[in-house]
C-alpha cells in the first residue's frame, strides 16, 4: 500500500494544482453520488450501521469514498473562498454555495461514520475562518447547527425509534469517555492503556507486543498504543515531533502558495492530515472518545494511505509551482541586470 502509494504521490505531484480550479466547483456531485451509493448498501454489523465500503466490480477491490469526499469537499472549499475572495455576498447566498455541496458529502458519511463527518465539517469550519469568511455568517452558522444537535439528541432521547441505528453506540462511548465506573466496557481503552504502561521509555523491541493479541483494532484505530508499547515513550514522543514536522511544512507551503486557491487548499488538505492524527493518538491515551480514525501513513488500510498520498501529491504540487515561480522571478531578475549592464556598456 505504501508502494503504490508513492506511486500515487508521485504523479499527482506532477499535474499543475491550478487544474484544479476547473474540477473543484464540480468534483463533489459525481463522490457525493458514490457516497449514496455505498449508505444504500444498508450493511449492517451487529444490527449498526456500516455502509462504509465501496466494492469496485469485476477487480473485486473495497474503497471508502468518504475519503474521497473529504478531498473533494476541501477541494471545493478553496476554490470558493478563491473565486468570490473579493466578493460581497449575502448569508442565504453563501449558505446555498457551501451547505448544498456540504450536505450531500456529510449526510450519506454521518449515519455510519460520526467521527469522519465531525473531522471534515470542523476542517472545513477551519478553512472558512482562515479564508475570511465572514465572522457573523459562521456565528450564525455554528449557533444553527448547536440548536440542530440539541433538538436532534432531544428527540433520539424521547423517541429512541427514531434513531440512527449507531446512536446508541456514539452515545455508549461517550458514556464510557473517562469514566471510572466498573460496569462500563472500556476494554479497548483499558487494553491501551496496558500496551502504553508496558512501553515505559524505550519499549519491549519492534514485534515483541504481547497486547497486540488482545487489543482490537490494534493495526489500525489503537495503533499508536502499539507502536509505544514497542518503541516506549521516545518511539511515540518521535511519531508525534513528525506529525508536529510535517504541519510546519503544510503551513509553510500553505503561506508561500503562489495563489489563494493553493493556500486554502494546502491547508484544508494539510491540517485534515494532522487533525486525524492527533485524534488518533488522543483516542490511544483517552483525550477524545473512541473513534474509528485512523493514523495517517501508519494504520493499515488501502484507502486511507492512498487518499492521503493523493493529499501529499497536490500540496507538493503547491510547492512545486511555487519553486517555478520563484525560478522565473530569478531568472526575469538575472535578465534585467543583464539588460541593465549592456545599458550601462553602451553608455
Amino acid at each position: 500500500h505504501i508502494f503504490v502509494g508513492i506511486v500515487i504521490i508521485f504523479f499527482v505531484h506532477r499535474i499543475p494544482f491550478d487544474r484544479l480550479k476547473y474540477i473543484a466547483p464540480i468534483a463533489w456531485i459525481p463522490v457525493s453520488g458514490l457516497l449514496l451509493i455505498t449508505a444504500a448498501q444498508g450493511m449492517m454489523i451487529g444490527g449498526a450501521n456500516a455502509s462504509r465500503w465501496l466494492k469496485i466490480p469485476l477487480i473485486n477491490i473495497s474503497f471508502q469514498p468518504s475519503s474521497l469526499g473529504w478531498i473533494a469537499l476541501i477541494a471545493y472549499i478553496a476554490w470558493f473562498l478563491w473565486r468570490f475572495a473579493d466578493e460581497k455576498y449575502s448569508f442565504g447566498w453563501s449558505l446555498l454555495w457551501i451547505g448544498v455541496p456540504t450536505a450531500f458529502i456529510i449526510g450519506p458519511v454521518l449515519p455510519s461514520n460520526l467521527s469522519t463527518a465531525a473531522i471534515i465539517i470542523f476542517t472545513i469550519g477551519l478553512l472558512l475562518f482562515v479564508g475570511k469568511y465572514p465572522t457573523r455568517y459562521m456565528t450564525k452558522i455554528i449557533t444553527g447547527c448547536a440548536i440542530m444537535i440539541a433538538l436532534a439528541i432531544g428527540m433520539f432521547k424521547a423517541f429512541p425509534d427514531m434513531a440512527p441505528s449507531r446512536y446508541k453506540t456514539w452515545e455508549a462511548r461517550f458514556s464510557r469517555f473517562g469514566s471510572e465506573d466498573k460496569d462500563e466496557d472500556r476494554y479497548q481503552i483499558e487494553n491501551a492503556k496496558i500496551a502504553i504502561a508496558q512501553g515505559q521509555m524505550f519499549g519491549v523491541g519492534p514485534g515483541k507486543s504481547v497486547q497486540k493479541n488482545f487489543l482490537p483494532q490494534s493495526s489500525s484505530d489503537f495503533i499508536y498504543a502499539i507502536i509505544v508499547e514497542e518503541f516506549g515513550f521516545l518511539g511515540g514522543i518521535s511519531i508525534l515531533v513528525v506529525y508536529i514536522l510535517l504541519l510546519f511544512r503544510f503551513l509553510v507551503v500553505s503561506n508561500k502558495a503562489p495563489n489563494l486557491f493553493g493556500k486554502y487548499l494546502a491547508f484544508g488538505l494539510g491540517f485534515s492530515i494532522i487533525f486525524q492524527a492527533f485524534i488518533n493518538m488522543g483516542v490511544a491515551v483517552e483525550i477524545f472518545p473512541t473513534t474509528g480514525q485512523p493514523l495517517p501513513l501508519v494504520s493499515s488500510g488501502g484507502t486511507s494511505i492512498w487518499m492521503t498520498c493523493v493529499s501529499l501529491g497536490i500540496i507538493l504540487s503547491i510547492s512545486r509551482k511555487e519553486e517555478q515561480v520563484k525560478e522565473q522571478l530569478a531568472n526575469q531578475e538575472k535578465k534585467q541586470q543583464e539588460f541593465k549592464r549592456i545599458l550601462e556598456e553602451q553608455q
